[in-house]
């Protein structure tokens, strides 16, 4: 039995592998590694086989992640049926993502920040385009949204 979490953003350079290494990280932390399975992909295939932004992997590091390993990719169509659990940064990915999703699939695609307990945002903004402190913030988000996601995750699949 295994619970497949997939997180998304436009490129697949910034947030969404942040947000992979964090999930993964509170995997580890909860010994969940046996079944939890996560991934990340982007919308475009802008940056496809490309390591995450340097400016991304510097805030990361700083705080104890290493992305150095992760690559680009884009989402494939056959994403949508093997993940339980699709995590899109913001609403225009979001809605990329339930375009490409036959109907029956849009329960199981979400805002990542849905499980955020300390930010009112419902987008993890893209820091692409901004200046350093832009990575920080996604940081911040993301680590509050992986911790509840990781609470719900341990609640499903306590249940199964």
């Amino acid at each position: 039995m295994s619970y497949r979490v997939l997180l998304v953003c436009m490129g697949n350079i910034c947030r969404s592998p942040t947000a992979e290494v964090v999930v993964r990280q509170l995997i580890k932390n909860n010994k969940l590694g046996h079944i939890v399975e996560v991934d990340s992909a982007g919308t475009h295939g802008y940056h496809v086989g490309e390591a995450p932004d340097s400016r991304t992997q510097r805030a990361a590091l700083i705080r104890g992640y290493n992305l150095s390993q992760l690559r680009a990719r884009k989402v494939a169509r056959q994403d949508i049926d093997y993940f339980d659990l699709i995590l899109a940064m913001d609403k225009s990915n979001l809605d990329n993502l339930r375009r490409m999703a036959p109907p029956e699939a849009h329960e199981r695609i979400k805002l990542f920040m849905d499980y955020s307990k300390n930010f009112d945002d419902d987008e993890v903004p893209d820091p692409y385009y901004g200046l350093g402190h832009g990575f920080d913030l996604v940081l911040d988000m993301v680590e509050d949204a992986a911790r509840g996601l990781i609470e719900e995750i341990k609640q499903k699949v306590g249940s199964r």
